[in-house]
């Protein structure tokens, strides 16, 4: 599935809160290991930028985050089943 990358100054990031955040990196965490992704750790960051929460990978924003997550979930959905 193709979609358009989710831009940091996209309005809809000021909405997320820090709870959400470290739920969808709990979900980045899972979804990254069979495909050999590693950090050292990730977290919701503790400074924001223009209103936009950082994520502690490089502070990167929470639209780094959600692409991320949309790619690995895409990647997914194309591999065959494995039995």
């Amino acid at each position: 599935m193709t979609r358009d990358p989710i831009a940091p100054e996209d309005p809809r990031m000021r909405d997320y809160t820090e709870t959400q955040i470290t739920s969808l990196l709990g979900e980045l965490h899972r979804r990254r290991l069979p495909h050999g992704l590693l950090w050292g750790s990730a977290a919701p960051g503790e400074k924001t930028l223009d209103g936009r929460i950082l994520i502690d990978f490089g502070n990167s924003p929470v639209s780094t985050l959600l692409n991320l997550l949309h790619l690995l979930r895409d990647l997914e959905r194309d591999e065959p089943w494995h039995r």
